[in-house]
């Protein structure tokens, strides 16, 4: 009897050191390692291919020394466009080196683009920095309430960045809509170029119909983190704004027509006191094609 429970014992406690071992091993890949998630999206709007990496929610980590691992990787792929949504660094932290220091070799492979995030702008609230003029002095296009038209392989584009929920129009009957946020949407969408928008907040776009009421092509968000922890069969377990086992996380999301797209990124980085679990630090590759043409009949 003594023998058998001592092969139960350790049964337990080998089963028990195994999940803490693969549980460890877990949350380690969901603070260093690395994935990319692919995405080619079609538009009869689009002459030449373009190629678009997005970052968002970095909130400080590093992914090697100076986050060179990251920054190999990205310069690996030869973009044409780097897309940065918001929350390279954490409200509550002064420093700022990290984030400067990316934005800085980011620069060195292609235009990069940035929409400030939530933590951008509590910073500059706690500590008084104007966070976008740093931004701007390593190199890149800060977009606040802002939009550019630029050409990239002789494509036209016009590239816009906000901080905002992004409500649509009829949103303003009941005083949920920002008037100003309305009002640059509406001038951004007036043009015949492929629109691309960045926008740390999803919400919108994923729940209050941004997709159908605006005429934007694709909009590029973060902020949501994947859910933070995702179960297996279940997904991620709570976004801001969102709530609990909200559903629809991280990906591409397209308008009922089809035609318009929410690039949602699960991002790179953590700021909760539950570390991420099951849940990879994300870089986002999207390829901007022309529309493929069935042959006429």
């Amino acid at each position: 009897m003594q023998t058998l429970r001592w092969h139960k014992e350790t049964f337990v406690i080998s089963g028990l050191l195994f999940v803490g071992i693969m549980a460890g091993r877990t949350i380690y890949q969901s603070q260093y390692s690395l994935i990319c998630s692919s995405y080619q999206i079609h538009s009869d709007k689009i002459d030449t291919s373009i190629q678009i990496l997005q970052l968002t929610d970095l909130h400080n980590c590093e992914f090697g020394e100076n986050n060179q691992k990251l920054i190999d990787w990205l310069a690996n792929q030869t973009p044409d466009l780097i897309l940065l949504t918001g929350d390279l660094l954490n409200s509550d932290e002064p420093k700022t080196d990290i984030a400067d220091k990316l934005i800085t070799s980011l620069c060195d492979i292609a235009p990069v683009y940035i929409s400030l995030g939530n933590h951008e702008l509590e910073y500059e609230q706690n500590y008084g920095v104007n966070i976008s003029s740093l931004y701007e002095s390593a190199g890149a296009n800060v977009l606040d309430h802002q939009y550019e038209d630029i050409t990239i392989n002789g494509q036209h584009l016009r590239i816009g960045g906000i901080y905002g929920y992004c409500l649509p129009d009829k949103y303003l009957e009941t005083d949920e809509a920002d008037p100003g946020e309305c009002m640059f949407l509406r001038d951004f969408e007036n043009t015949d170029r492929y629109k691309i928008l960045l926008s740390h907040l999803p919400i919108a776009w994923l729940r209050n119909d941004g997709l159908e009421e605006w005429d934007i092509d694709c909009v590029f968000s973060g902020h949501l983190h994947g859910g933070q922890v995702i179960l297996p069969g279940i997904g991620g377990v709570y976004a801001p704004d969102m709530g609990w086992f909200p559903g629809r996380l991280e990906g591409v999301f397209d308008s009922e027509d089809g035609k318009r797209h929410l690039v949602l990124s699960a991002g790179l980085g953590n700021t909760e006191v539950v570390p991420r679990f099951n849940n990879i630090p994300e870089i986002v590759c999207v390829d901007l094609v022309p529309e493929v043409k069935k042959d006429a009949k």
